[in-house]
């Protein structure tokens, strides 16, 4: 991982962060993989209880250069999507961004935390040092823009629980 080329700051999301997601989520995921949601599917999922977003802004200009978008159930959560500018990538964003996902999912109650990622996807490298570990596969789950069709692998992570 490279150092960060700018300073970001994590900043919680709203609706009107909409735009800035698309553009991420856009550059990010391209029309290579079948990973990327419509702003439909964003704006129909920001409302529900539970679900959280992250930003990271550069800071100095403000501009988006990553978020988060997950979704937490009594002791579950999930990590939906996480992307990162193809720019600002392997500097610690994306990595900074699954943490406050992880530290935020376990100050909520979570004992669990999931995702479901790409087979091949580079990321899976940060996934599986942080603790994640595979549990599942989906055959043929993504559509990648060459027709091909590419597996989901499910990966879970414990987390680690106090008794008091």
């Amino acid at each position: 991982m490279a150092t960060i080329e700018r300073p970001v700051q994590l900043i919680d999301g709203k609706l009107e962060d909409l735009d800035d997601v698309m553009q991420v989520m856009e550059s990010a995921f391209g029309t290579t993989y079948g990973e990327a949601w419509t702003r439909s599917q964003c704006s129909g999922i920001l409302p529900m209880a539970g679900v959280a977003l992250t930003i990271a802004r550069d800071s100095e200009t403000g501009a988006a250069s990553g978020f988060s978008l997950s979704r937490s159930v009594l002791d579950d959560a999930e990590l939906l999507l996480i992307a990162v500018q193809p720019r600002r990538q392997r500097q610690g964003i994306g990595q900074r961004l699954l943490d406050r996902f992880t530290e935020t999912a376990r100050s909520n109650g979570a004992t669990r935390i999931h995702l479901e990622v790409r087979d091949g996807n580079p990321a899976t490298e940060m996934y599986t040092a942080a603790g994640f570990a595979p549990v599942g596969r989906r055959k043929a789950y993504y559509l990648g823009g060459d027709g091909r069709m590419h597996d989901a692998v499910t990966l879970v992570c414990q987390l680690a629980t106090t008794d008091t």
